[in-house]
């Protein structure tokens, strides 16, 4: 209707004009004078309306231009330059920083950088707009730019037709760090003027590099390279322990000796050209730093810790009575508090059994004389890993007392932890595979009597029930050994081609009913998922084990009620790289999510969380078994698991996560056809026939000895390999072996190979506690069949007749 306005009010205007000309007609009887008062009326009008149409575009212009300044304030982000640009990569607008580092006229990918960076940038704007999101590390290492870039592109806006870039710097690796430090060039003359000089060592104490300082005042020519030579030869020291310049004596300034290892403490043993090198640092003691300063404390300290903040060593300075007076940013990266700044005394860093030693250590080198050394201490932020802390006195420099040294070993000390929790994992998965052997036996033994004795006993007699009891608890028992095989890797498993969803939908009434009413049961797939090849039952398995943890979690909070949430996400290799894992390889994954509300993981748990028999339920209410079981299935069907706490926004725990990553199966994936009916046949085998049983146990071989004279077999038992090779040697006829796997001296492979070389086609079935899978791939004999244990009376006959069914034995 407001739109409509205009034109009714225009048209009422031009009805009153013509009115007014056709009055001004009747009264003057001029046709002129009243052509020209129309003219006249028309002009005024048309000029008022141009005015107001004029008006109307500029406000819809105002109205129709973005404003960006919320959105600026927003990504004002320190240390981190944001953009925002649109497809034609104009800047649309950018923070604070992104204008401090490129300057308010460059939009990404157009940046000040070398043509290879932007011919690198240019590729990611590519990616982002074809793919979402891209990431490119190391770029922009230029003679402009000191740093190297981390830089990313999202797609974002309501149309998705802009572009967030976010660029961050990347922090120096080690040898990038230790390469950086030229004391012949730069640096080392910055040094020099400030009453430093500075040498690189190598291992043994001989010259690598030094400043023009160092080689003008130990050698008389600054452009002496003095590589190769002893360090020491060019020192002299006193009675006192203090240290002059050779060629100057005891008339020159006497020195304060810093040693800086510039490699790691895990690496200063390593062997190679670069390792174990050192930066020697020879201060003046007299005169202070620089020919500036006026010997006031507070302005020799300024200056060394400006100097100190340059280097890319962890480095502090305490003053002689222990107290913290400077500490750089590698040194505070080190201990873990680039946010809260340095303590009040070193000794706030250590636990508390180092805080004695640490004191003693530092009074001792703040108050003696000019000495230097290295301890071992444990931080409070990781006081599992030891790391060496460097002290050195310092002397004539005011407050100054003590330098300290600490390297950041932060990504080398995450990798031993991983790579001695894989060690710990591979021996336990190994002794656990030893165990359920062992006790498959006992149990074997265990089971076949008391089906023997259920032959002498019918229901209602008074041991019947006693003899049900133990053999239903020796069941019990057999499942937890194929828990044991499945953690280290060897039970039987039969993989498919399959999709994730599909095995999510058949578990998933069985979960619901698991879980019951008052938890809400959630599941999310994403599209175009790739499909994986693993033993559908297997990871059935895995699914239930999850939610029934899950649903224990969120139980024990109190009221029961929560949410279990079971989601699929595909993962393709960019992904993963962007990632950074050192566990994950580079491809494409099928994820498979499992994440509850239940209160987390405590952190103390997360590194035992998939050892067999350790659990953080209530004793009696779990095994222990239930995720290393999912831990072996998962690395058997070569995945990942990985388990971790899902955190509010506070950053308190409020729930676990289980992600699982199973590589995307690409080759050709057959069509599941259903297998067709066997035709029904008897399990009796009524024909008879001789069988040759070899088993070390006596418990077991008397079970299946007994077990198969009942079925009607005739039965040559043996103790071991060789025994049951002198059988068939004596010329003994046999229409089957029943042979163990395990045996001390000949062991059952070599004993089938044996006797095949005399009679080649006698079929054989193997007996044992460890995996058929596993087996088949250690045994190469034709004809060949399985039975695991442990087995009963009745399994072992039914075995035994298929297998001499199928072989045709009449």
């Amino acid at each position: 209707m407001q739109g409509d306005r205009p034109a009714v009010l225009l048209g009422g205007l031009a009805v009153a004009m013509l009115v007014t000309a056709v009055a001004l007609l009747g009264i003057s009887g001029s046709w002129l004078v009243a052509l020209a008062y129309l003219f006249g009326l028309v002009l005024l009008v048309g000029g008022f309306a141009m005015v107001e149409m004029l008006r109307q575009s500029v406000e819809v212009d105002v109205v129709a231009a973005p404003d960006w300044s919320v959105t600026v304030a927003a990504i004002e982000q320190p240390g981190e330059a944001i953009a925002i640009t649109d497809r034609a990569n104009r800047l649309a607008c950018a923070n604070g920083t992104f204008v401090e580092w490129f300057g308010a006229q460059s939009a990404p990918p157009n940046l000040p950088l070398e043509q290879a960076e932007l011919e690198a940038l240019v590729r990611l704007a590519r990616e982002a707009w074809r793919e979402g999101s891209a990431v490119a590390h190391g770029l922009g290492e230029t003679e402009s730019f000191e740093p190297r870039w981390s830089i990313s592109a999202e797609r974002a806006g309501r149309g998705e037709d802009h572009l967030v870039w976010r660029i961050r710097p990347m922090e120096r690796e080690v040898g990038e760090v230790r390469a950086e430090i030229d004391v012949t060039g730069p640096l080392g003359r910055m040094l020099s003027r400030s009453g430093i000089e500075a040498v690189v060592t190598s291992p043994d104490g001989v010259i690598k590099s030094v400043s023009t300082g160092f080689a003008e005042r130990a050698a008389g020519d600054a452009e002496a390279t003095l590589a190769g030579q002893d360090f020491v030869g060019f020192l002299r020291s006193d009675e006192r322990d203090r240290i002059f310049f050779a060629r100057e004596g005891r008339g020159g300034t006497p020195q304060t000796l810093i040693h800086v290892p510039l490699d790691a403490p895990e690496h200063r043993n390593a062997k190679g050209p670069d390792q174990g090198q050192s930066l020697m640092l020879l201060v003046d003691s007299g005169v202070g730093i620089g020919s500036s300063w006026d010997g006031s404390s507070q302005a020799g300290v300024a200056q060394l810790e400006a100097l100190l903040s340059r280097l890319p060593l962890g480095l502090a300075m305490t003053d002689r009575d222990g107290r913290f007076l400077f500490g750089n940013d590698a040194f505070l990266r080190s201990i873990d508090r680039e946010e809260r700044g340095l303590p009040a005394f070193p000794t706030d860093l250590v636990v508390r059994e180092d805080k004695g030693p640490l004191s003693d250590a530092v009074r001792r080198h703040g108050r003696g004389p000019a000495t230097s050394g290295d301890m071992a201490i444990r931080l409070v932020s990781s006081p599992e890993e030891p790391v060496s802390l460097g002290l050195a006195g310092v002397r004539g420099l005011g407050e100054a007392a003590v330098l300290l040294s600490l390297a950041d070993s932060s990504e080398e000390t995450q990798l031993k932890r991983q790579v001695a929790q894989a060690t710990k994992m591979q021996a336990v998965g190994q002794l656990a595979g030893g165990v359920a052997h062992d006790f498959n036996n006992v149990l074997t033994a265990i089971i076949g009597t008391c089906d023997l004795m259920l032959l002498r006993h019918t229901p209602g007699d008074s041991d019947y029930d006693d003899i049900q009891q133990i053999r239903a608890n020796s069941n019990r028992a057999a499942s937890l050994t194929r828990q044991l095989l499945a953690f280290s890797r060897q039970q039987t498993l039969r993989p498919e081609i399959l999709q994730l969803p599909d095995v999510v939908s058949e578990v998933s009434p069985l979960i619901t009913r698991l879980i019951g009413n008052k938890i809400d049961y959630y599941v999310q797939h994403d599209r175009d998922l790739g499909p994986v090849r693993a033993d559908p039952q297997q990871l059935e398995q895995v699914i239930m084990n999850l939610a029934v943890n899950a649903r224990d979690a969120i139980q024990s909070r109190g009221n029961g009620a929560g949410r279990i949430s079971l989601l699929t996400r595909r993962i393709n290799s960019s992904q993963v790289q962007q990632m950074g894992s050192e566990i994950l390889p580079a491809d494409d994954y099928t994820v498979l999510i499992v994440q509850d509300n239940g209160g987390g993981i405590p952190p103390e748990a997360l590194p035992k969380l998939f050892e067999p028999f350790f659990t953080t339920k209530e004793q009696g209410k779990g095994t222990g078994l239930g995720l290393s079981t999912v831990y072996g299935i998962v690395k058997q069907s070569g995945g990942f698991i990985f388990a971790d706490n899902v955190k509010n926004s506070s950053g308190d725990p409020v729930g676990a996560r289980f992600t699982i990553y199973l590589p995307v199966h690409k080759g050709e994936i057959p069509l599941r056809q259903q297998p067709a009916p066997e035709p029904e046949q008897s399990s009796e085998w009524s024909g008879g026939g001789r069988l040759l049983l070899v088993e070390d146990e006596d418990m077991v071989r008397a079970v299946a000895e007994r077990a198969l004279t009942r079925a009607g077999y005739e039965v040559v038992a043996c103790a071991d390999g060789e025994e049951g090779l002198a059988q068939v040697e004596k010329g003994e006829s046999f229409d089957l072996v029943v042979s163990d796997v395990v045996m001390p001296g000949m062991d059952g492979p070599a004993m089938a190979r044996g006797i095949r070389k005399l009679k080649p086609q006698l079929p054989v079935l193997f007996m044992s506690g460890y995996a058929e899978e596993q087996l088949r791939k250690d045994i190469d004999i034709p004809n060949m069949h399985f039975m695991p244990k442990p087995f009963s009376v009745q399994e072992i006959s039914d075995k035994v007749a298929m297998v001499m069914r199928r072989s045709g034995k009449k």
